[in-house]
């Protein structure tokens, strides 16, 4: 009995996180626009589930940012402003700079940088996005440079910053995407540096790194003075 308790627990926490994963995909891709209302009922018959692993997946995604909820209407996609994605990109600016100069230090002090066979992941990673972003293919960008960051933060810090780190991203990327699909000019603003800093972490070029993570945090400040105007 208690084994059967169990394997529906995980059955269910299992479909909590596909559900999650597939309503946040449903955001970076645009098909859940900011403002965007619907019901757990909704979500449930769109799927095929009942209605608690739904329940749940949108809780998550509500202690994440992504959704807001009421008890009476249901949940929305968050809509986020101009001065939070700045904030977003202040937070995340600190806490990167502060852990890639940390280590380019210790690569300037004789170890030569980072390492290991788990770079190489993320070389590829950096590779694919820095070439969709250079096409601006944003459905082939987004999930790369997401991976690249998660992969390369996950290597020079604990476990609880890259999380942040990467929640920071994903809440960038829904403020962000429907102002790019809309946007003729869409590969002027995609950054694409992926390449060069894993090259400047690789060596622990303490300057390298500073100048990498400076324009990326400049290119996105940019970007935010842009849509004001």
């Amino acid at each position: 009995m208690r084994g059967t308790s169990s394997s529906t627990a995980v059955t269910r926490n299992t479909l909590r996180q596909q559900i999650a994963d597939a309503l946040r995909d449903e955001v970076l891709a645009g098909r859940l626009q900011p403002g965007q209302e619907f019901t757990v009922k909704q979500i449930a018959e769109q799927y095929g589930v009942s209605a608690t692993p739904v329940r749940e997946a949108l809780v998550d995604l509500s202690a994440q940012g992504l959704l807001d909820s009421d008890q009476h209407r249901g949940f929305k996609v968050h809509q986020f402003s101009v001065d939070d994605y700045r904030g977003m990109v202040e937070a995340r600016s600190l806490i990167v700079d502060g852990i890639f100069r940390r280590v380019a230090v210790r690569g300037s002090g004789g170890s030569g940088g980072v390492h290991g066979q788990s770079l190489v992941s993320v070389r590829r990673r950096a590779e694919e996005a820095a070439r969709a972003a250079r096409v601006g293919d944003l459905d082939i960008l987004i999930g790369y440079d997401l991976r690249f960051w998660r992969e390369l933060s996950s290597i020079v810090a604990n476990r609880y910053i890259s999380d942040f780190l990467h929640r920071l991203r994903v809440q960038a990327w829904v403020f962000a995407v429907p102002y790019l699909r809309g946007d003729a000019q869409v590969r002027d603003w995609l950054w694409n540096g992926h390449e060069d800093l894993v090259n400047a972490v690789t060596t622990g070029d303490a300057d390298s790194v500073r100048v990498v993570i400076g324009a990326y945090n400049d290119h996105a400040l940019a970007w935010a003075d842009r849509l004001e105007r």
